[in-house]
Parts: structure tokens; sequence; C-alpha cells
């Protein structure tokens, strides 16, 4: 006769269980204690278990045994486990990382506006976000330079169903910039920057192919300095599009500049 062990634990001692979840390349998911949350980068086999590498959004990697319980998926608990051989395809991801919609078309224009200093900025934006602001109607216009901002904002009429976002260069404490962004107190308008003084330098100096951003000297056009320094022809135009050139995802650029483009995406797109 066939004996059956009993599980004698209280029913409300005992865990819930909770999903296995292949960890297929892509899958963003959150690691429980520590709150690193990435996508899936690899799998690998070790002495000491499974585990799995995670790339968050700057491109660090971070490598975390697979234990139980050990993930969040769209803020459940799950088990991620070694995917099996032949698994589904690689999702395809926009130049931002986000999950690419297949067949997705852009979408009618919103009222609400991000507006960045220069040709550049905007380049560099549609460069990396651009599938991702059609899939959310955004409209993203560049304004040479931010002296006229409140007087700009004055115009625009921001309001709860047509919010404003600014992108500003240089935006550091004592700047002028940081001073004509501080007249801007609507509610319906965010004014954030980075501190580079040109957004060339949001560009990773890897991605370009040179050790650092030459240090120009107060006084001197930047870019022109830059050319200077690194022995290009003073072409401040050539030299911009081949800097773009080399920008091919978001794992190129700065962190100071992504975060502060994502949050300006999520200011217009998410009602007040």
């Amino acid at each position: 006769m066939r004996s059956y062990q009993q599980d004698l634990t209280p029913p409300w001692k005992r865990s819930a269980p909770v999903p296995e979840v292949p960890a297929e390349p892509d899958l963003v998911v959150e690691e429980v204690a520590t709150g690193f949350c990435g996508a899936v980068i690899r799998c690998e086999k070790t002495a000491q278990g499974p585990t799995v590498t995670l790339e968050d959004r700057f491109g660090k990697h971070r490598v975390f045994p697979m234990e139980p319980r050990g993930f969040l998926l769209e803020g459940r608990v799950v088990t991620l486990v070694r995917p099996s051989a032949g698994g589904p395809a690689r999702l395809a991801r926009t130049a931002s990382g986000s999950v690419a919609v297949p067949g997705a078309r852009a979408r009618v224009a919103r009222a609400g506006r991000i507006y960045v200093e220069g040709r550049h900025d905007a380049e560099l934006v549609e460069r990396v976000w651009g599938d991702d602001l059609r899939v959310e109607g955004v409209v993203v216009e560049y304004l040479e330079g931010i002296d006229d901002l409140p007087a700009i904002v004055r115009e625009f009429g921001p309001g709860p169903d047509a919010r404003l976002g600014v992108l500003v260069d240089h935006l550091v404490p004592g700047s002028k910039e940081s001073r004509i962004a501080a007249q801007v107190t609507d509610g319906d308008v965010l004014v954030v920057g980075h501190p580079y003084i040109d957004v060339w330098e949001a560009v990773k100096p890897s991605s370009v192919g040179i050790d650092a951003w030459p240090v120009v000297p107060h006084g001197q056009d930047w870019k022109t300095g830059v050319c200077r320094a690194l022995g290009w022809p003073e072409n401040t135009g050539a030299a911009w599009q081949h800097i773009l050139s080399r920008v091919r995802s978001y794992k190129d650029l700065e962190p100071q500049l992504l975060g502060r483009v994502e949050e300006l995406i999520d200011f217009v797109t998410v009602p007040a």
C-alpha cells in the first residue's frame, strides 16, 4: 500500500505558489532584494546555480541568482527559470529601449509639446526616442535658445490637456539658464535640464571614439573649440553629423540626458 506524506503546515503559513517565467532575452524584471530593474541579457549555469544577467536603461549589467520568488514582473512576484531551447524570438526594441509595437501607426499629435533648445537637441531626441514619440503623439520643437522662455511659455498657453515640457542645456545652479528656468512657475510646465554646455557632451565619448570631451577655455565658442582640440575640421555642422551617426540607441547617451527626456515624455503624456 502506497503512503503519502501529509503537509501539516497550517494554510495561513504556507507560501502561495508563484508562476515560473522563462528568462527570455529582453524580458524586463525587477530583482526583489535590490530593486534593480533591467532587461534579461543572458542566463548561465554556474557552480552555485543558475544566474541571470540584467541590463538597466543606462546600460549597467548586474548578475543575480535565479532564486525562487526572486523577481517582480509587472509588479507580481515570479520565479525566473532558464528558457527552453527554441523559445520565442527576442522582442524588438526601439532605440530608447522600449518594446517596439509592431505595425504601430503614428498617433494624432497631442496638444502638449516638448521644447528643446536647438536643432541638434531635436535631432538627438528624434534619433533615440522618435518611435516612442510617434506612438504617443508627442511633437518636439526647437527654440534656438531659451532667453525668451517665459514669453514663449505664455504664448504656448499650457493647461492640463496641453502640458509643456522644456529641455534646457547647462541647467546647473547659478547659471544663466537656471535663472531663466526659475521664472517659469506654471504647474502645467516642466523645465528640466542636463549639466552639459552643449548636447554634444551628452553623447558618450566612447561612442564617438574619443577618450573624453575636451575642456574648452572660457570665452571660446565651445563647438569650434572641440573641433580644434580633437583635430577635426572646424565645420561644426559636419562634426555634429559625425557625432549623431555614432548614436544608435540609448546606450550611447549619458544617464543625465536619458532620465530628463523620459521625465518630459511622461509629463506631457500622463494626465495631470
